[in-house]
């Protein structure tokens, strides 16, 4: 069910509230704020209201889920493209919350993956019944540049969760994750790439390899999703002529919890 969203590494995207506030660099052009002014949704920033989805796109996660379920997999859905699960905005209400872990204890034959820019958050708002974590969620957090992999990559670890990963997307500079951070019980996930849109920023090839490196010296997976605007070269070509093949293949590993 790939066609249910653009990002390679998942096969669904699910928004149950859309709007945020930058908060680090990678957030300096970001395409969820720009897709919301095309539409003159006015939801970014700390003073913009978060709006809730409407129940019909609620209930595509349940069509999903009994898909799912006929077929014998484990789809991916990743939560959320627009917006921060772990945002602490006055806006984003309880019951809201609420309704999202339901949804996701509901559906077991997904495997969700929660990304933010605030591991802070994340204790305050897990369900009373979390425990050592959900075996279908996989949380994950922003890693850009390695002022924010030594912020939050310890605070990451310290939460209890199935699974943990890393999106490095889009990578700013050269990152050495701390060590004993990457393997099985820890971060066993990481996604790489490149910026796209008008503004976008180059990014120097051994940013990439050297994440990956770091990743198969980890034993755990490792997703290039693309070079983006600046190809392998350093050349402006654009998005899809710079496509995602790094040192000859590319690498398409999907999530541990989703075979």
């Amino acid at each position: 069910m790939a066609e249910n969203s653009g990002i390679s590494w998942t096969d669904n995207t699910f928004n149950p509230w859309i709007g945020c506030t930058k908060v680090s660099p990678a957030c300096d052009f970001c395409y969820a704020e720009t897709w919301d002014n095309r539409f003159g949704g006015a939801r970014w920033g700390p003073k913009a209201a978060r709006t809730r989805t409407k129940i019909r796109n609620w209930n595509k996660v349940r069509k999903w889920n009994r898909i799912a379920a006929e077929e014998g997999t484990k789809t991916i859905v990743f939560c959320a493209s627009l917006a921060d699960v772990f945002d602490n905005h006055k806006t984003i209400l309880p019951e809201w919350r609420a309704d999202l872990w339901d949804l996701i204890r509901e559906t077991e034959n997904l495997a969700w993956m929660l990304l933010t820019k605030r591991p802070q958050n994340i204790l305050k708002y897990l369900p009373s019944d979390w425990g050592e974590g959900y075996a279908n969620v996989a949380l994950g957090a922003s890693a850009e540049n390695q002022v924010e992999a030594d912020r939050r990559i310890p605070i990451l670890l310290d939460v209890p969760a199935a699974c943990r990963f890393l999106s490095m997307e889009p990578l700013l500079s050269q990152v050495n994750i701390p060590s004993g951070a990457l393997g099985e019980g820890r971060i066993s996930y990481l996604i790489a790439g490149g910026e796209s849109g008008n503004e976008a920023r180059p990014s120097d090839p051994f940013w990439f390899t050297s994440v990956r490196d770091q990743a198969i010296t980890a034993d755990i997976g490792f997703h290039f999703k693309q070079w983006g605007e600046y190809g392998e070269t350093g050349e402006r070509v654009g998005v899809d002529l710079a496509g995602n093949v790094l040192e000859g293949r590319t690498w398409t590993d999907r999530l541990p919890i989703s075979t």
